[in-house]
């Protein structure tokens, strides 16, 4: 058995159908007051019918609104938008970042994992393609999986699998498609709503890398 974070986004989505080729999944869905979390909860519901599963969780964190400190959750900071193109043009940590985010869902994901006997985590968290979060780095789950095992009771085999960890997005983009994992369910804009923006970090990432695997991209965007 394999808990799968599964945000509703195309990375995670890849990550779900690996976790699913090789364990009984069950799949795991955070929402921590993101602007997003409405759309980001269909993308999520819409991959779980895709994928019939029984076993899936939805919890909330709302006290990361409460904290702040990212455009994602804080309304009075602004979303990064970018019009040269496909490009990602963040400098050091960007404003989108959730301070210190994945260790708390990763924290909620080993509890539920301990609870129904998992022995793996999955997280489509990708260190070289991404826009730069430091939980994303593969120094940082290397250090979490020291932590599970510290803290977990003695007969408790739990690990957290980082799949994508060093693919580029055309490589997540092509290994989905040879998966057949719904990547035009998926969900990765900064903004809600029923049309992506095409302009914010996390457009500009996915266009590049449906670009990159010479793969059309279904989802519309206001600037495709």
């Amino acid at each position: 058995m394999a808990v799968v974070l599964l945000s509703g986004g195309m990375d995670s989505c890849v990550a779900a159908a690996i976790a699913r080729r090789d364990n009984r999944v069950a799949f795991l869905h955070i929402r921590y007051g993101q602007r997003t979390a409405k759309r980001e909860l269909k993308a999520f519901t819409d991959i779980a019918d895709f994928y019939e599963a029984d076993l899936r969780l939805v919890v909330s964190l709302d006290y990361l609104k409460e904290i702040g400190g990212s455009a994602l959750t804080d309304e009075r900071l602004i979303v990064p938008l970018h019009t040269e193109g496909p490009e990602v043009q963040t400098r050091g940590i960007p404003e989108t970042y959730v301070p210190f985010r994945n260790a708390h869902l990763l924290s909620i994901a080993v509890s539920w994992g301990e609870t129904i006997g998992a022995t793996r985590i999955y997280i489509g968290a990708v260190e070289e393609d991404s826009s730069g979060y430091p939980d994303c780095r593969e120094v940082f789950y290397r250090a979490f999986n020291k932590a599970v095992k510290a803290g977990t009771k003695p007969e408790t085999r739990l690990e957290i699998v980082t799949p994508l960890i060093y693919m580029k997005k055309a490589g997540i983009v092509r290994k989905g498609i040879e998966l057949g994992a719904p990547l035009h369910l998926t969900w990765s804009c900064y903004k809600d709503g029923e049309i992506a923006c095409g302009k914010c970090d996390s457009c500009l990432l996915r266009l590049k890398g449906f670009k990159g695997a010479g793969a059309k991209d279904t989802l519309p965007y206001h600037q495709p």
